[in-house]
């Protein structure tokens, strides 16, 4: 049985009241029992969440990292640099990631290649735009993103990952793939992984990024392949996503 996974990506977002007043809200309403959780905070509040969330069964982690231990690399944060704030995990290869600052799947590759040497655990981001999910090739698109990862890292590397299935189309627009729609990709993704090694793609935790929020969350995560959520504009919001969190404890 896959645990339901449910991740805040607060991106570039938040104050320090605004970000101590949702981390104090967190800890209140949230409980990590049959469910994991994480929070995605910009890096400069990163000290800020390991303080208040160290203890609680809330995990954290980076929202993108850099390929080397250290360098001159200008703006760019490390693994080594996240796992001294204790971080779990790191965002890698999100839609924003792509399409704005042109990350290849190349590289998102190697960026979860480092991650997994590093020991924190990738949450390797795929997802089609509209026009390709118009075009009708929205399986082949998220079957290369995966496969580039896959040929680099294997199986066993695989198995140290989750993957977050985002709609371009519906991040921060307030649309949102139908649960069936959802659940048919979801299922492909599954099944694609299966042609390699049939235990790992049903250990898979893979996750939806597409515009999830408390009032479609227990009817996304009802579907027998969406293993929780990736949540991004909900995600600063208390009550949404203390909703979210225990509408994945429900399943």
């Amino acid at each position: 049985m896959r645990t339901p996974f449910i991740a805040a990506n607060w991106k570039m977002n938040g104050t320090r009241s605004e970000v101590a007043a949702l981390l104090d809200g967190f800890k209140s309403g949230i409980s990590t029992e049959s469910r994991q959780v994480a929070v995605f905070a910009p890096f400069v509040f990163l000290p800020a969440v390991q303080d208040a969330l160290q203890g609680t069964g809330i995990a954290w982690g980076g929202q993108n990292a850099h390929t080397a231990d250290s360098g001159a690399y200008t703006g760019e944060t490390s693994l080594a640099m996240l796992k001294e704030f204790g971080c779990q995990y790191v965002l890698v290869g999100h839609s924003e990631r792509r399409t704005l600052f042109g990350e290849t799947d190349y590289i998102v590759a190697d960026k979860v290649e480092a991650a997994l040497a590093a020991g924190v655990t990738p949450v390797l981001c795929i997802g089609e735009t509209l026009q390709e999910r118009e075009q009708g090739i929205t399986g082949e698109v998220c079957r290369r993103q995966l496969s580039t990862v896959l040929d680099q890292v294997g199986v066993e590397g695989f198995r140290k990952l989750v993957v977050a299935y985002e709609p371009v189309w519906a991040i921060g627009t307030g649309k949102t793939a139908s649960p069936e729609q959802a659940q048919e990709t979801h299922a492909e993704l599954r099944a694609y992984l299966a042609e390699t090694d049939a235990d790992m793609a049903a250990q898979l935790q893979i996750l939806y990024g597409g515009s999830m929020k408390a009032a479609n969350a227990a009817e996304l995560m009802a579907q027998p392949d969406i293993d929780g959520g990736l949540v991004g504009g909900a995600s600063l919001k208390v009550d949404e996503f203390t909703g979210i969190c225990n509408a994945a404890a429900a399943r």
